[in-house]
């Protein structure tokens, strides 16, 4: 039986990029490609997924999320990872404007 809140083929969605807030885990962006509600809270896998270690340039992930940042040389971004799962506690659509703007973001190296 198919689950109502799991998005199955995220390729085919052209709004399905997203940041992504946990409880411990950070701050997360890249293409929901699974969204369940489970016991545990929201499950949701991201692919093509980079980690916000920090940023700069935005006063919250709202604004980072649909702006952008002003200040990418400031951002700490690592490296994309091909899959990720999390337990979300938000979930915000990007715009294209914004998701351009992160991935031009070099990968910060410690």
């Amino acid at each position: 039986m198919k689950n109502e809140n799991t998005v199955e083929d995220a390729n085919a969605n052209s709004n399905a990029q997203v940041m992504v807030r946990t409880y411990s885990a950070g701050v997360h962006f890249g293409t929901l490609s699974r969204r369940e509600s489970t016991l545990a809270g929201m499950e949701v896998t991201l692919v093509d997924a980079r980690r916000v270690w920090s940023w700069a340039g935005a006063a919250s992930l709202s604004q980072l999320s649909q702006e952008g940042t002003t200040e990418p040389n400031l951002c700490k971004i690592p490296c994309p990872v091909k899959s990720v799962d999390l337990v979300a506690i938000e979930i915000i659509e990007m715009t294209q404007e914004a998701v351009d703007s992160l991935v031009r973001i070099p990968v910060w190296e410690a």
